[in-house]
């Protein structure tokens, strides 16, 4: 099910239907801003497109290019083994795989599933889209 587009333009919303995307993104919105983190993006996912490409990353490049968000060394190694998981392992929900919090598994649900899940998120941005679209569904 395609996610409604809601007015608040989120990054999921954009990254939509790449799953994996959909949960870099929300691990890179940890303890950063969006605005950050989307002069990030284009380039992290012109040198690393897939999950293959970055479950093979050599983690020293990957930290480089997220450095600008601080936690390089610790970001960058989560990465690499949420996409091996990702790509190897045979999870059943976005919080089975290393490094996904709480935000990126309500995110996960929401723009993947396309579920609501049953207790509103915390994080303030998913709280206004899931207020939003328990009103327009």
């Amino acid at each position: 099910m395609i996610p409604p587009r809601s007015p608040y333009s989120l990054i999921q919303e954009d990254l939509w239907p790449d799953e994996w995307k959909i949960l870099v993104a929300c691990m890179l919105l940890n303890c950063t801003t969006r605005k950050a983190m989307e002069k990030v993006i284009p380039h992290l996912f012109f040198k690393y497109p897939n999950a293959a490409s970055m479950a093979t990353a050599e983690h020293r490049e990957l930290s480089q290019v997220i450095s600008r968000l601080g936690f390089g060394n610790r970001r960058a190694s989560n990465l690499i083994k949420m996409s091996q998981h990702y790509l190897a392992s045979n999870w059943e929900h976005a919080r089975d795989l290393p490094g996904i919090g709480e935000y990126a598994a309500a995110a996960w649900e929401i723009f993947v599933k396309g579920m609501l899940p049953s207790n509103c998120p915390k994080d303030h941005s998913l709280v206004k889209y899931y207020n939003w679209r328990k009103k327009h569904t």
